[in-house]
């Protein structure tokens, strides 16, 4: 597996992800999550970096059964109060047509919401599938947009009137509140936090460490360019991608990236053609391209971005931009006219 390199975007604390939970709570609503966020930590230890995410687990009461009849025991009391660290908190859904938000522990958990004071970057809040519907009975997603799971967005616009509730998306995102459409897209909404707080590459790789070949985002069809051709599970190609992805300015030829993949470069181009769709030079001008849009973006000078993306000039910059079709010119970018969509 290729290490991230020791200087990559991190937050200056790590966020405390608060995982409150009811009778009941869907076990992969919070699951799949958490071991995103563990699985991150670990690869952050692996390239000598901090944890990002303290994880904890709390209820109104210690023990609780979950969905599948598992007992969860030994859980945290919800916070009474917060410190300094900017933390999340994760609602998680409940099995059934409707959410039940009469009973006792529900009422102690809504009563425990109504008091929280969201703020993007201090205090945010992740809904996952009908997750959503308990933040819309607290009154937290007024004249916000927000998703939930297909089968209780009618519940969710009953539940919150002021609420722009948006059908047909893997997540959205309203900072400082995020909800996601049902089970396992509470892990896509995850991962696309995990690569705008600690980059791309890392997020690629608990992706890839969950098997999840096929990352999901908040405008799906679309895809990430960082994310295009990685819908694969082959392990040589994407040791290669994650070397490349990580230091896209560096001088990659197919050769080199044949030694990264432990092959030979005429097998190399075979493996990205069958399994990539695309050939190993065309996918690195691709990506090059995706990191200069985003330096772009960020407000760098078309002569920076170029070199932070690998391009040798910005007239190679310039080509690959017409190449591909993109609109407008590099410059018209940088003056924020060609932003790439995420």
């Amino acid at each position: 597996m290729a290490r991230l390199p020791a200087d990559g975007p991190a937050p200056p604390l790590p966020i405390r992800v608060v995982f409150t939970l009811l009778p009941g709570s869907l076990v992969l609503d919070w699951a799949g999550p958490a071991e995103a966020l563990r699985i991150a930590n670990q690869l952050l230890a692996a390239a000598g970096r901090p944890p990002c995410f303290d994880l904890e687990f709390a209820a109104p009461r210690p023990q609780l059964p979950s969905s599948v009849g598992v007992q969860l025991a030994g859980l945290a009391p919800l916070p009474v109060q917060w410190d300094a660290r900017p933390a999340w908190i994760v609602l998680v859904g409940q099995p059934g047509r409707r959410i039940d938000v009469a009973g006792d522990d529900a009422r102690a958990l809504l009563h425990w919401l109504r008091g929280q004071r969201l703020a993007a970057g201090r205090l945010e809040l992740l809904a996952v599938c009908a997750g959503a519907v308990l933040a819309a009975h607290a009154g937290l997603l007024a004249g916000r947009r927000a998703t939930t799971h297909h089968q209780h967005l009618d519940e969710l616009a009953a539940a919150a009137p002021g609420c722009d509730v948006v059908a047909n998306r893997v997540f959205v995102m309203d900072p400082p509140v995020c909800s996601s459409a049902g089970v396992t897209t509470g892990i896509d909404l995850v991962l696309h936090r995990i690569g705008a707080l600690c980059g791309e590459a890392l997020a690629a790789q608990v992706a890839q460490t969950m098997v999840m070949p096929l990352r999901r985002g908040p405008h799906d069809p679309e895809l990430s360019p960082f994310l295009a051709h990685r819908n694969h599970l082959h392990a040589a190609l994407h040791r290669v991608q994650d070397a490349v992805s990580e230091q896209p300015q560096a001088v990659w030829t197919v050769p080199r990236m044949a030694e990264v993949a432990r092959t030979s470069p005429r097998h190399l181009t075979r493996l990205f053609v069958e399994h990539a769709g695309i050939a190993p030079l065309a996918w690195l001008r691709r990506l090059r391209l995706a990191v200069a849009q985003a330096a772009l973006a960020a407000g760098t000078s078309v002569t920076h971005a170029a070199e932070a993306a690998g391009f040798g000039s910005d007239t190679q910059l310039r080509r690959a931009w017409r190449q591909f079709g993109l609109p407008g010119s590099p410059s018209s970018a940088a003056q924020g006219g060609g932003a790439p969509r995420r």
